[in-house]
């Protein structure tokens, strides 16, 4: 069944629009916001404002760059959560509008699974060989660290997940305790790359099952550097590159050992990188080492895919439109939603 489908996205602090035909993508728009830079983390009232002053103009740029107009749209997918309530009921109000007047059909979409299925977007001139089910997806980024058993794009279990903090998250506070800008995530992945990743050592939770815990590593870190500053007050300037790769290391040791176990026990060897923290050079190379390792067939999402994009959402609802799962107009976001 042919379909065109328009994905939004507004979860946090990206506004998102994106246009897929029959799975192949069309174009993918996002602007982002600058405006949480100087409070060093996303302020939901004002993402929720920039994404009521982005959402027109976005999704009309979207439109133009797939070449169509809106009435050769034949369903319309968006973000029902988990999310920023304000920043979902944007993108939610939007595409309840837009699909009300086009008289075309809703599609509801869970942001997480999004992630795992943006794995299956077609790009022209890029070969993509997505993941055969089953498969395994480590899910990371600020908010969510789980590891997932995916047996279909409607069957998707939780076997392992962060009982406290998110592997992001953790590379983010560490960060601004560094003194570094938000996010600190990439910053801390580029000082990486120019330091002694055995410098220094944290603390490894230990958890049980395929779970994870970052709350700890945080702890350690940030006593690590109290320490150190009473000894040397510039010890965090004169050390930022190896205590980022140092950290970096023990957040990819933590993510890593655990997805091993779990594909070990569950006897599964595709193994697939999602969210944001996936566009990390440590996390990428430790796949890539896993792979010769243990003999995987890994699937690591271009860049492009890693952060909250609609181009995922649309692939989402593509799936779905092909199942005739629509939602009602009534339907209303979830902050937090589980896979």
């Amino acid at each position: 069944m042919n379909c065109t489908i328009l994905g939004i996205e507004s979860s946090c602090d990206d506004t998102s629009a994106s246009v897929l035909r029959n799975g192949l993508m069309l174009s993918n728009i996002i602007a982002g916001q600058k405006v949480h830079e100087a409070y060093g983390g996303v302020v939901p009232e004002l993402a929720s404002r920039a994404h009521q002053q982005n959402i027109v103009p976005v999704v009309d740029q979207a439109l133009k760059q797939a070449g169509i107009d809106k009435n050769e749209l034949d369903a319309i997918a968006f973000t029902r959560g988990p999310g920023l309530m304000g920043s979902l009921l944007v993108g939610s109000s939007f595409a309840k509008g837009l699909a009300s007047a086009l008289d075309i059909p809703l599609i509801d979409v869970n942001h997480l699974q999004a992630h795992v299925l943006a794995h299956f977007i077609r790009v022209e001139g890029i070969k993509n060989e997505p993941p055969s089910f089953p498969f395994l997806c480590l899910l990371v980024s600020g908010g969510n660290s789980q590891i997932i058993l995916v047996k279909s794009y409607k069957d998707m279990e939780v076997v392992g997940q962060t009982i406290d903090d998110a592997a992001g998250e953790a590379f983010d506070k560490c960060a601004k305790v560094m003194g570094l800008a938000y996010p600190g995530g990439p910053l801390i992945d580029r000082l990486a790359r120019e330091g002694n990743a055995k410098a220094f050592k944290f603390s490894k939770p230990k958890v049980d099952h395929y779970n994870y815990s970052f709350s700890g590593l945080k702890t350690s870190f940030l006593y690590h550097l109290r320490d150190q500053e009473k000894l040397n007050p510039n010890f965090i300037e004169e050390n930022k590159a190896d205590l980022s790769a140092s950290l970096q290391k023990t957040i990819v040791e933590i993510l890593m050992d655990k997805l091993q176990k779990a594909a070990k026990d569950l006897n599964i060897n595709e193994i697939a990188l999602a969210g944001g923290v996936s566009a990390n050079s440590g996390l990428r190379n430790a796949f890539e080492e896993y792979a010769q390792k243990f003999q995987w067939k890994i699937h690591i999402p271009p860049f492009a895919f890693t952060t909250d994009n609609a181009a995922m959402v649309a692939m989402s609802g593509h799936f779905k439109f092909q199942d005739g799962d629509f939602c009602a107009m009534d339907v209303v976001p979830f902050s937090r939603l589980c896979i």
